[in-house]
This record gives structure tokens, sequence and C-alpha cells, in this order.
């Protein structure tokens, strides 16, 4: 293989359940120091059914009470998109950054963001756009150039294979 593959395994408390993060990145480098770890090329980031992909990935860690680094946000940039399944929603969205808080369970998108919520097709345009994984909550932000659009399917209630 012509890139080089950095993968970086390691496990987070979710929910009094121990998930695996798999980071996949052409190229990684890391300062302890600062606590921040620089995915690029390609990263592709799995946890559970959650996905989140982009040219480059900040990783910011915080250490927790037992001294085992715990990761605080991942910022995304570049063509990055991601897929959030939570207990009664499943969402798909992209912009031109994404950050992911974990702790919070909360994503916010910057700049040209779309988020469709696959279940009832809506779909959601805005410059910010913010959502909750733990509440479902969804806000958006749109700007006097580009407001927000949402986009519904509605069902009119009519009886479409009969004429009356």
């Amino acid at each position: 293989m012509k890139y080089l593959i950095g993968t970086l395994l390691c496990s987070t408390l979710l929910f009094a359940q121990t998930e695996t993060l798999v980071i996949d990145a052409q190229d990684f480098q890391a300062d302890d120091k600062k606590g921040i770890s620089i995915f690029t090329g390609n990263v592709k980031i799995k946890m559970g059914q959650d996905k989140l992909n982009a040219n480059k990935v900040d990783v910011y860690f915080t250490t927790d009470k037992d001294n085992k680094k715990v990761p605080l946000k991942y910022e995304a940039t570049g063509k990055a998109d991601f897929e959030i399944v939570t207990k009664d929603k499943h969402y798909i969205g992209n912009g031109d950054k994404i950050i992911y808080s974990p702790q919070k369970q909360e994503y916010t998108i910057i700049g040209n963001g779309f988020l469709q919520e696959k279940n009832d097709d809506r779909k959601v345009y805005g410059d910010t756009i913010y959502v909750n994984q733990i509440s479902g909550e969804a806000k958006v932000k749109g700007s006097e150039n580009k407001p927000v659009r949402f986009i519904i399917n509605v069902d009119r209630g009519e009886d479409k294979g009969t004429n009356q």
C-alpha cells in the first residue's frame, strides 16, 4: 500500500458501554503536551454506527481521573461528512467544518451545512447546524444572503389512486 495508514484504537465510556473508536488516515501527528492528534488524508472515523470522514481531523484530548486520554473534541475539515445514529433518529450531513464533542454528544456543522434526518426524509441547509445526539435537538442558523432552507415531504391525505 502506498499510503501510511495511521490507526488509533482507544476506548471511551458511553452510557456504561465501552465502544472502540477507529481512525484511519494517510498521516498522523501527535503532540501529547498540547493534547492534540492530527490526522490528514482521507480520514475515516468510526465508533459504533457513527461515522465521520474528512481530509483532516484534529482530535483534542483531555486526561480523565484514571490518567487515561479521553477525546474531548473532534474538528473535521475538507470534504467533511458524517452519519449519526441515535435511539430515535438517523442523520447524515456535511459541511465545511464539523465539530463533534463526544462528552456532550453534540455535532456542529459550520459553513455550507446540510443535514438530513433519514427516518422522515427531512433536509435542512444552513450556515450553522447543531445536533445533540442525546436529546435529538437540532438548531439551524442562516444568513441574510443564504437563509435556512427546510425541505420535508408532506402527505396531504389525498387518495392519489382515485379521481372524485
